[in-house]
């Protein structure tokens, strides 16, 4: 017998953290999970599984319109052409409350219900489901408590959309513990609601498939679903399936022994290389840079992230195959110059250093810093304000703050310049 266990498809949910960027492409953005559910259906087909589990999150919300229910049933009348019964639960993003459309769906799909939990039965292998879906998209009680005992001498499955106990990273919806599954002497618990993979437990088997699709620069790294293969009397192999369109990773650079902004570049272009080389499935990739170190570069690397990312653009595009976009540059390095060294110049520059050393003490000059950045700030398009971290300090008047964290490398671009 095989199963495969899904869980938070968020179909239709598009990539966050490129739309702003030219080099993404609209499509890929816009059509990543349903590409990567469709894998995952073509999956069931290829490895004529039994049946197929979604422990919620299917959808990401009300529908904008009905294409994404189409889509669905599309999907779903492959596998009943085929006979692959489907048993979906709903979590917190698709619950009862939150989705005001719905379709007719094909006759192999069988949804766990809101009211209590619910049962369902394959005889021909004696397989026995328990889930409950939600009702509420904040649903706080424990679920898992009142699932029903196991159907004896048959494999049970628990299905659950749940943060679990002590998961700080996700909201805590349907809390349980890991006592109280084991509790059920169920032989699976089929899991949903955190995106990263993980086996729990493995007597009983307590996982998280994750979700299919990374969706973001937090979602790094492969994912799919899981495919179980068991047999009369116990669990043989649990293993994932990568499903996946587009793949997510932060690429991080020592920049310590290089001098310029150019030699930074040339780095990362061959970190780029290495990520290439290792695409071995040809995935899409989306790559957030953080270049760091004490280094000779620091300071002209001060105010040309904008350059920077137009060169790292370049290495991209000439090693990535149209394949490799870049979600984010950050530069968080240091001088090397120590602040006596530039004291020890007696020059304008160490004057300045001086200056900006006071300065986070001078209310006179942080009021008229603030008044001036402020009218700049305000002349931003207002996806700029709302993305760009420092002009959030600017609003919050933490002007104290940027003052700190530009004065290193000024002092670094000047003495570098001088």
């Amino acid at each position: 017998m095989k199963f495969l266990h899904a869980a938070d498809i968020h179909l239709d949910s598009p990539l966050s953290g490129l739309g702003f960027y030219e080099d993404a492409s609209a499509d890929i953005l816009r059509t990543a999970t349903r590409e990567a559910f469709s894998n995952l259906v073509n999956e069931a087909i290829e490895e004529n599984v039994d049946f197929l589990v979604i422990a919620g999150d299917l959808y990401d919300g009300n529908w904008k319109d009905y294409n994404t229910g189409y889509y669905f049933c599309r999907e779903m009348g492959k596998l009943n052409k085929v006979g692959i019964p489907v048993y979906l639960l709903f979590g917190n993003h698709d619950a009862e409350n939150e989705m005001s459309k719905k379709l007719l769906l094909p006759p192999n799909v069988h949804q766990f219900e809101t009211r209590k939990p619910t049962t369902f039965r394959i005889e021909e292998i004696k397989v026995a489901l328990h889930g409950r879906s939600f009702k509420e998209a904040a649903t706080t009680e424990n679920l898992a408590v009142n699932y029903p005992d196991p159907v004896p001498g048959w494999f049970n499955i628990g299905v659950l959309h749940t943060a679990l106990e002590g998961n700080a990273m996700h909201a805590t919806y349907a809390p349980c513990s890991l006592a109280e599954l084991n509790a059920k002497k169920y032989d699976y618990w089929a899991l949903g609601h955190v995106h990263e993979h993980a086996i729990l437990k493995t007597d009983p088997w307590i996982v998280f498939s994750g979700n299919i699709q990374g969706r973001n620069i937090r979602e790094t790294g492969p994912h799919g679903v899981v495919l179980v293969t068991a047999d009369e009397t116990q669990i043989l192999s649990v293993e994932r399936v990568f499903v996946d369109v587009l793949r997510w990773s932060h690429v991080k650079v020592d920049a310590s022994e290089v001098n310029t902004l150019t030699e930074v570049a040339q780095l990362v272009g061959r970190e780029f290389e290495h990520i290439v080389s290792a695409n071995t499935e040809g995935k899409h990739m989306s790559a957030r840079i953080t270049i760091s170190g004490k280094t000779n570069a620091h300071g002209e690397l001060f105010g040309m992230e904008s350059q920077l990312r137009a060169e790292i653009l370049g290495q991209a595009a000439a090693i990535g195959n149209n394949k490799l976009w870049i979600e984010k540059v950050r530069v968080e390095t240091l001088p090397k110059t120590k602040v006596e060294d530039i004291k020890s110049r007696s020059d304008a520059i160490a004057d300045l250093q001086a200056l900006l050393e006071e300065a986070p003490n001078d209310e006179s000059l942080l009021q008229n810093l603030s008044e001036q950045l402020k009218q700049l700030v305000g002349k931003a398009p207002i996806e700029l304000q709302e993305s760009v971290p420092d002009f959030k300090i600017v609003r919050n008047n933490n002007i104290e703050e940027i003052v700190k964290s530009v004065s290193p490398g000024l002092i670094a671009y000047l003495a570098k310049m001088s």
